[in-house]
C-alpha cells in the first residue's frame, strides 16, 4: 500500500506579514498532481491543517477543493492539531463525502479507518491533538482517577487503547496518525509551545509497536525510528513559517507498506515558491550580494556601527521580497541598557544620550546642533504661550 504523510499545511499563516495563500494553493495543486502520478492509496495528514481555530474563508474553500480532489482517487485520513478546532474541523464529518475521514473525536480514537490491498488489512487510527488538560477525563477509564496532568500519561493511555482494538484484527497492519511533540524531535520558532507542567513533549518509549507512525506538528522532516523502535516519521511543514527554518529541506513522504508491515519511505521535497535568506553585514555588503539574493525572502540584520540613514528604503530597493530589518551595531549586544533619564540632566544631554543608544554612535556636529535648534524653538514657544 502506497500512503503519503503530509502535514502542518497552517492554511491562513502568513510569514512575517507576507500572505502565503497563493503558495499554498500552488503546493496543494501539486500535491493532488503527485498522488495521481504515484498511484497513492492513503493521504494521511497528522493535524494542523488550519493556522487557527477559526480560519479564514479562503483556507476553508481551500481545504474544501483539495480534500476532494484528493478524495477522487485515494482515500484521505485527517486528524487535528493544536493550531486547529477539533469540533470546527469535525463539523458535518458524517455528511463528508466517500473517501474523506476527519477524525477528530477523542472518545473515538480507537475506532480506525480501515483500508484493504492486496495483502489484508490496513487499520488508520488518528489521534487528534490532546491537550492533556482535557484528555486527561476523557481518556481515564470508567470507576478511575483522571490521569496524570502530561503529555506522556494521556498519549500512553490513547495507545494502549488502540494497540487493544489492533489486537482484535489479527495480521492487520496498523498506522497511527499522531500530532504531538517526540522527545529527540528538532524544533524550530514558528511551531506553539506544547509545554506544560513545564514538559512539552512525549518520551519516545511509549509509542512503539506501530507499523507506522504519523507524526505532525514539528515544520523540520525528521526520522525518529531509531529512538521510538518502529517507522516514525515526521513530514514538516510544506512552506516554511520562521526564519528558523530556512536550512530546511521541506517534504512530503511517500511510504510503501508491505504486506509483513515492513516500510520503506521516500522523502519528495516540495515545491519552494522563494527561498530564505538570512544576511549580516554592514549596509554595504548586504546591498553587494543583491544579485544573488534579490528575490529570496530576506531578513537583514545590518551591523553598521552608526544606523546608516534611510536604511529600510536602501533595503528595500534592492531587495522586494524584504520582510525583516535588524539593527545590531558591531560592539554593542542587545543586553545593553538604555540610558537613565534623570530628573536634573539638560534635556540636549537626554537627547544626545537617545540619538547614540538608537545609532550606536557619537552624535556629529550637524546633528547636535539641529537638536539644540528644536529644543530652542519649543521652549521659546512655551514661554511665549505662557
Amino acid at each position: 500500500m502506497k500512503i503519503l504523510h503530509t502535514s502542518d499545511w497552517h492554511l491562513g499563516r502568513t510569514l512575517h506579514g507576507e500572505d502565503l495563500h497563493h503558495h499554498q494553493v500552488a503546493f496543494h495543486d501539486w500535491l493532488v498532481d503527485l498522488v495521481r502520478e504515484r498511484e497513492v492509496d492513503v493521504v494521511v495528514i497528522p493535524g494542523d491543517v488550519y493556522d487557527r481555530a477559526v480560519p479564514p474563508t479562503d483556507s476553508v474553500k481551500l481545504l474544501g477543493r483539495t480534500l476532494a480532489r484528493l478524495a477522487e482517487t485515494a482515500t484521505v485520513v485527517l486528524t487535528p492539531g493544536n493550531h486547529d478546532s477539533a469540533d470546527r474541523l469535525g463539523f458535518g464529518r458524517e455528511l463528508m463525502r466517500a473517501g474523506v475521514h476527519l477524525l477528530t473525536d477523542m472518545p473515538a480514537l480507537d475506532h480506525p479507518v480501515v483500508v484493504e490491498d492486496s495483502h489484508g488489512e490496513v487499520l488508520f487510527f488518528g489521534l487528534p491533538y490532546l491537550e492533556p488538560d482535557l484528555a486527561r477525563h476523557k481518556l481515564k477509564k470508567e470507576g478511575e482517577e483522571p490521569l496524570a496532568r502530561s503529555h506522556e500519561a494521556v498519549t500512553r493511555a490513547a495507545l494502549d487503547r488502540v494497540r487493544e482494538r489492533a489486537a482484535q484484527h489479527p495480521g492487520a497492519r496498523t498506522v497511527v496518525l499522531a500530532h504531538t511533540f517526540v522527545s529527540g524531535g528538532d524544533s524550530s520558532d514558528s511551531e506553539r509551545d506544547l509545554s506544560v507542567g513545564g514538559v512539552d513533549s512525549v518520551p519516545t518509549g511509549v509509542l512503539g509497536g506501530i507499523d507506522y507512525l504519523a507524526l505532525g506538528h514539528l515544520h523540520g522532516c525528521q526520522d525518529l525510528s531509531a529512538t521510538v523502535g518502529g517507522p516514525a516519521w515526521y513530514s514538516g511543514s510544506p512552506l516554511a513559517f520562521s526564519f528558523s527554518e530556512k536550512g530546511h529541506r521541506k517534504s512530503v513522504l511517500l511510504v510503501d507498506l508491505a504486506a509483513e508491515g515492513d516500510v520503506q519511505v521516500e522523502r519528495i521535497e516540495t515545491p519552494v515558491p522563494r527561498r530564505l535568506t538570512e544576511l549580516r553585514g554592514t549596509l554595504e555588503e548586504i546591498l553587494a550580494q543583491a544579485p544573488e539574493h534579490s528575490e529570496d525572502y530576506l531578513k537583514a540584520i545590518v551591523t553598521d556601527t552608526a544606523r546608516p540613514a534611510h536604511l529600510q528604503e536602501q533595503l528595500h530597493a534592492a531587495y522586494p521580497h524584504l520582510l525583516l530589518t535588524s539593527y545590531e551595531p558591531v560592539g554593542r549586544s542587545g543586553s545593553d541598557l538604555a540610558p537613565e533619564v534623570r530628573r536634573e540632566a539638560d534635556p540636549l544631554e537626554v537627547m544626545d544620550d537617545f540619538l547614540g543608544y538608537v545609532t550606536g554612535g557619537d552624535p556629529t556636529t550637524a546633528e547636535h546642533e539641529v537638536m539644540d535648534e528644536a529644543y530652542t524653538s519649543v521652549r521659546t514657544r512655551r514661554q511665549e504661550a505662557s
